[in-house]
């Protein structure tokens, strides 16, 4: 499960940051198209947060949607699939979002 990696590296990246602030919530952003699974970040952070300034922080996770722009047909579209592809068939497709993976907001008291 390499969710317990980037997790162990989301609190080391905020605790090098903050010190040893009490940090209160962090919001995380996670693209669908990013090979994590949003709910095992979230299982992982009470543990890896442990004994950390993040020890009892809420963890937000913003997820958002891959959307890609067809060479072919000029149309911008949301894609399901981890294979993207336009509705119209093509897989000429550059990648607008659905790949981001970045701590978006620490709060500290």
């Amino acid at each position: 499960m390499h969710e317990l990696a980037i997790t162990e590296s989301l609190v080391s990246a905020v605790c090098e940051r903050v010190g040893e602030a009490k940090v209160r919530r962090v919001r995380l952003v996670v693209g669908k198209l990013s090979g994590v699974v949003p709910d095992a970040v979230q299982f992982c952070f009470e543990v890896c947060a442990k004994g950390t300034p993040l020890e009892g922080a809420r963890l937000e996770i913003d997820e958002i949607a891959a959307r890609a722009h067809c060479r072919e047909c000029d149309l911008e579209s949301v894609i399901e699939d981890a294979i993207p592809l336009c509705p119209c068939g093509s897989p000429n497709v550059a990648l607008l979002s659905g790949q981001e993976l970045r701590i978006k907001e620490v709060e500290v008291s």
